[in-house]
């Protein structure tokens, strides 16, 4: 694949391959302690700063927008999750849905058809384009071979049942670039094309 910008896919997942377990993200306290320990928050940072473009599925882009301008305007939030929200204010987001009628979001806008729009993403000027833990995004971006780089935290719990990041019937090899071990067993995994 010969591209000017890399489409990188970053996602939290259990070690029997969930992002999210059976009670939905409102339960998901293994994934958002692992997420926000400072160790991983410094590793992800080394992600997002090389991309100046988000594309989300619908459901992540509403959780996002839900909780995050206020945390980052929360001054009793750590400097390095400010400066997080503070990027994903500033940085365009491309929210890739179907039926969302509106983008309300500073520098949002909706993209309703994702190989159309990851294509011409790739082709355009610009650096890395980030796919933060949206799992239909992923899984599709995957069936059509269009990702680039593949980073997970692994966090090492089963939990049972939920979404699964990756689904049936996707073929996909990539190459083992790095492993990070990271704080309270969370394993930081880099994969490119190969």
């Amino acid at each position: 694949m010969s591209a000017s910008r890399r489409i990188v896919a970053w996602a939290g997942v259990s070690l029997d391959g969930h992002t999210s377990g059976p009670g939905g993200p409102d339960h998901d306290t293994w994934l958002h302690e692992a997420a926000m320990h400072p160790q991983t928050a410094e590793y992800f940072e080394g992600i997002w700063r090389g991309a100046d473009t988000i594309l989300l599925g619908r459901t992540n882009y509403e959780g996002f927008y839900s909780v995050w301008p206020g945390i980052t305007r929360d001054e009793s939030t750590d400097s390095r999750t400010r400066e997080l929200g503070r990027w994903l204010d500033a940085t365009e987001k491309i929210v890739v849905s179907r039926t969302l009628t509106e983008a309300p979001w500073e520098n949002s806008r909706i993209a309703r058809d994702l190989a159309t729009e990851v294509k011409t993403l790739r082709e355009g000027p610009g650096r890395d384009v980030l796919v933060s833990n949206s799992a239909s995004v992923i899984g599709e971006l995957l069936r059509l071979d269009l990702i680039d780089d593949l980073r997970l935290f692994v966090v090492p719990v089963l939990v049972g049942g939920g979404l699964r990041l990756f689904p049936d019937g996707v073929d996909a090899r990539f190459t083992t670039a790095g492993v990070t071990a990271l704080a309270n067993g969370v394993i930081g995994l880099h994969f490119t094309r190969p």
